[in-house]
């Protein structure tokens, strides 16, 4: 619901569909990333940030919580967050709580704490060029038209940076709960019920793997927050930054659609909302520091600080109290 606003903000924003057709593009492209992408930013959350023996499903039900809990408070907000950060985090705490640092894959935690960083920053700087190149190839073009071309364009934009969106995001989740469906068949405190009716989603000769219905399942559910949306952080991404035109909203989305699906095929997690964002104020910058509303950014850039922090606080006390 959080992410939606990432890939149909600025397509809402610039009237080229209704909110309603806007959902239901970006949640189709989504799904069709199931088909066309493969598995490897599963691989890096299910193994690249904490050791596997650990991920029971005590742990992935407080990082779930943990996770869902500060989203859900964001998307009241309308402050568009990382969800990947946020269920990173949900991850560290309750191993970090009971095992301590030893327990993470620190090279992992790294990457993904770097990529934080720069996601933002690229989308800035690749965004500001591609529109001041768009600027002087088509300064000289009549308006209404150049309008109406980018218009169309920006369909395919959005459905670029909504491939990648389901490419990254969709697979963090896939690969918690596939790690945790294998470690749980060793663990000595699941029943033996529990562990018959894993067996039946996994294929225990091949070893580690993704089961297909995992990855289905998460998919759809994916689609359908998207479908749901949050209209509070459309708002802010949409028209709280910058004003966005379609040559400026194709600019944004293109520049978030590489950066995401750069990142997915090298099993990068990265942050939509930070790609999308950091965009948007690049092609903003173009009509001078005046024009975005840092007041808003200001507000973002504090939740987006505390997104990996207040998932993993709060997953760490619960698996605390049920441990």
């Amino acid at each position: 619901m959080n992410d939606a606003a990432d890939a149909v903000s600025c397509i809402i924003t610039t009237h080229v569909l209704t909110p309603l057709k806007a959902v239901a593009w970006a949640a189709f492209w989504g799904f069709m990333a199931y088909f066309i992408f493969n598995s490897h930013v599963a691989e890096t959350m299910s193994r690249g940030l904490v050791e596997t023996q650990y991920m029971n499903p005590y742990v992935v039900f407080s990082a779930l919580i943990g996770a869902t809990s500060w989203i859900g408070i964001c998307t009241w907000l309308g402050l568009p967050i990382s969800s990947s950060q946020a269920l990173i985090g949900g991850i560290i705490g309750p191993v970090l709580f009971s095992q301590g640092s030893s327990a993470l894959v620190l090279d992992g935690v790294f990457l993904v704490l770097l990529f934080m960083i720069l996601t933002p920053v690229i989308g800035m700087v690749l965004g500001f060029f591609l529109q001041c190149l768009i600027m002087r190839i088509c300064k000289n073009s009549n308006k209404k038209k150049l309008d109406k071309v980018f218009r169309k364009l920006q369909l395919v934009s959005a459905a670029a940076f909504s491939l990648g969106h389901g490419a990254n995001d969709a697979q963090k989740t896939i690969g918690i709960i596939s790690i945790m469906l294998f470690t749980s068949l060793q663990s000595p405190e699941i029943t033996e019920s529990f562990k018959n009716i894993i067996e039946l989603f996994i294929d225990t000769e091949k070893g580690y793997h993704v089961p297909q219905i995992v990855a289905l399942i998460c998919y759809l559910m994916m689609a359908l927050g998207t479908l749901i949306g949050g209209k509070n952080v459309i708002k802010t991404t949409g028209t709280g930054i910058v004003k966005i035109s379609p040559d400026k909203g194709f600019c944004a989305e293109t520049v978030g659609a590489t950066t995401v699906i750069t990142c997915s095929l090298f099993g990068i997690p990265v942050s939509t909302s930070h790609s999308i964002v950091g965009s948007i104020v690049g092609v903003g910058l173009t009509n001078g520091v005046k024009s975005i509303s840092w007041g808003t950014a200001k507000s973002i850039l504090w939740a987006w600080v505390l997104t990996i922090p207040a998932p993993l606080l709060i997953s760490g006390l619960l698996y605390s109290i049920i441990k």
